[in-house]
């Protein structure tokens, strides 16, 4: 007998869609699932993809800049995963790691370089505060937990160390067969061009489609050379939105030349959830569909791309032996006004609504605007 069958459902390709799932795993995939179930969740022709996964967030709760509480970002919008995106460094994300296993949410973390993660701006104007041996075993110790590393390549951030904590970075990471290394970029120095040339393929640059002079774009308004050089190369790009890194018209242009993004996070935390523009994921998924997106494309972003971006070989897939994580939403046609980091409005007609996500076989409740229980 199965724990959780999921009825009347329907895949992100608009087939009939029912899941069978036991012991945390799901079993049975197909358009009607017969086996008895202790539980049924019937979702009354609702979409039913693999379970969401934010892989740029803030979850850290014990923060003081960038923080949230997992659950309010996770399960409660519908996402049931995240990965905090460089919140700790080596000297506290043991800690982090103990408040994490807590969540109903699946929480991963990529562990910034510096020594006590953002706890001020310029977390790697010190250098002193990047120590490699240390680096090292926490994610030896943490390997479960700690997935990737996080630099954030900003001038507010470096300080006057340019590049050199992003060399230091691909040092730390050369130690390991398999640890993606995650880099944040905006405003320069460094100087973008120098950043993506010391990157390689399978590295994940955030804040792909900022609107800062030290982005993308030239001052004619085409993606730069060095980035199509870039992007060929396998480098990742990531939409990371955030308070200040995400610009329609940035968006468009790329979209436009053919420069897709390869997964959707939001970098989100308590501030810009709770007061704006990123709200949640299903908010930020509604923007690239208003790029011209499809349904299917966008999906992929947050469950497939993201889970093989960063060896999360157990999710991402509607599959038998896959975790049973999944997430449950329903696409509307009602109006609604998005903004993007730079106060651009957009409106569009369509929105999308999670109702309800599973985790680890656990069934969550979702409703109401932007995930609020």
């Amino acid at each position: 007998m199965l724990d959780l069958k999921i009825i009347n459902g329907k895949s992100v390709a608009n087939e009939p869609l029912e899941i069978g799932i036991k012991n945390s795993k799901i079993v049975e995939v197909g358009q009607e699932v017969l086996s008895t179930a202790k539980e049924i969740l019937d979702v009354k022709g609702q979409f039913i993809s693999a379970g969401w996964i934010d892989s740029h967030v803030h979850c850290y709760e014990k923060m003081n800049l960038y923080y949230d509480y997992p659950d309010e970002i996770g399960v409660k919008t519908g996402v049931t995963s995240v990965i905090d995106a460089g919140s700790s460094g080596e000297h506290n994300i043991t800690e982090f790691y103990e408040l994490a296993k807590k969540a109903k949410t699946n929480i991963f973390a990529l562990m910034n370089i510096s020594k006590f993660g953002i706890v001020e701006q310029d977390e790697l104007a010190d250098l002193e505060k990047i120590n490699e041996a240390n680096n090292i075993a926490r994610i030896n110790e943490l390997s479960d937990f700690i997935i990737g590393i996080k630099a954030r390549m900003s001038k507010t951030v470096v300080g006057e160390n340019n590049i050199i904590p992003l060399e230091m970075a691909k040092k730390l990471q050369s130690k390991f067969e398999r640890l993606p290394l995650m880099v944040h970029i905006g405003s320069a120095p460094p100087k973008l061009d120098e950043i993506l040339e010391r990157l390689d393929s399978g590295d994940i640059v955030t804040h792909c489609y900022n609107g800062k002079l030290n982005g993308i774009l030239d001052e004619s308004g085409n993606v730069k050379d060095f980035v199509w050089d870039a992007y060929n190369r396998g480098i990742i790009f990531d939409i990371g939105h955030g308070t200040d890194s995400f610009n329609f018209n940035v968006a468009k242009e790329a979209v436009k030349e053919g420069l897709f993004c390869q997964t959707i996070s939001t970098d989100i935390y308590h501030r810009n959830r709770e007061s704006g523009p990123v709200y949640d994921l299903s908010t930020t998924l509604e923007k690239m569909l208003s790029l011209g997106f499809t349904l299917e494309k966008v999906i992929e972003m947050v469950t497939t791309n993201p889970a093989e971006v960063f060896n999360l070989t157990t999710k991402g897939k509607l599959e038998v032996g896959m975790d049973a994580d999944l997430t449950i939403f329903s696409v509307e046609n009602r109006t609604k006004t998005l903004i993007d980091s730079n106060q651009n409005e957009l409106t569009v007609a369509e929105i999308l609504n999670p109702t309800s996500c599973v985790v680890a076989g656990n069934v969550y409740q979702v409703g109401g605007t932007h995930g609020s229980l």
